[in-house]
């Protein structure tokens, strides 16, 4: 995360041995703060590449194995591929998103609708992600209890539409819709494949990303590119393509 402000010093001038230092505490795994208090913490450490703030609570991930490295630059690569046909949309990877006071996750992946297009979410002045994106992705090696607990709550009480966790220890990939304030999982055809109900003409192959055929993957996408109702939605004025 690019830090959204920078540790100040303060002090007066004169002898530096008689001049006040305000400290930042460090930001350790397990701290209990407020979005605002994660951020000076978290811009205080430049070294620090991924930190997210989960139902107010700090979270620092191990380092990344290929067991989620691999899985997460596929599906990031179909959801590029998508936004790439779809004029509007936008996919960012990694990119902390201000959902709330107590939440400040860094998602592996997102697909949203752009704010000009009408989309839910806003880019700051700092250009941060503030608000939920209309879909999100983790890539879940070593987090599946909390990328299915207290991030699974977080993201469904700030009402992001669509949640696709790949668990990779299980081979297991759930997609889930956001209905009548519940997520509820959007079943695979009979080719193995999840449409989106969000984002016209999104396909996810789940049979072939677990079996490793990314090719197989890509091209359903293409195809869902080609539909009539990607098409439409494409077409759609911004005032209903952000209402789908």
């Amino acid at each position: 995360m690019a830090q959204p402000g920078v540790a100040s010093v303060s002090g007066t001038s004169g002898d530096p041995e008689r001049s006040p230092v305000a400290r930042v505490p460090a930001l350790e795994n397990g701290d209990r703060l407020t979005r605002c208090e994660f951020e000076r913490r978290y811009a205080a450490r430049p070294d620090l590449k991924k930190a997210q703030l989960i139902e107010g609570i700090v979270y620092m991930p191990s380092p990344v194995s290929l067991a989620h490295s691999g899985p997460h630059a596929m599906i990031q690569g179909l959801f590029l591929v998508y936004s790439a046909f779809t004029p509007g949309v936008r996919c960012d990877d990694n990119a902390s998103v201000r959902l709330d006071h107590d939440n400040e996750p860094q998602p592996d992946v997102l697909l949203r609708i752009e704010p000009e297009a009408l989309g839910r979410s806003r880019v700051s002045g700092d250009n941060y992600l503030e608000g939920a994106p209309e879909l999100v992705v983790e890539v879940a090696a070593s987090s599946t209890s909390i990328d299915l607990h207290d991030k699974l709550h977080a993201y469904r009480r700030n009402g992001v539409q669509e949640y696709v966790v790949w668990r990779t220890q299980e081979a297991r990939i759930e997609w889930f819709e956001l209905a009548e304030g519940e997520y509820r999982p959007l079943p695979c055809d009979d080719a193995g494949v999840v449409h989106s109900r969000v984002f016209p003409g999104l396909r996810l192959a789940v049979a072939a990303l677990l079996n490793g055929d990314l090719a197989a993957a890509l091209a359903e996408v293409q195809k869902g590119a080609g539909t009539p109702e990607h098409q439409a939605f494409v077409a759609r004025p911004a005032e209903k393509r952000s209402s789908v």
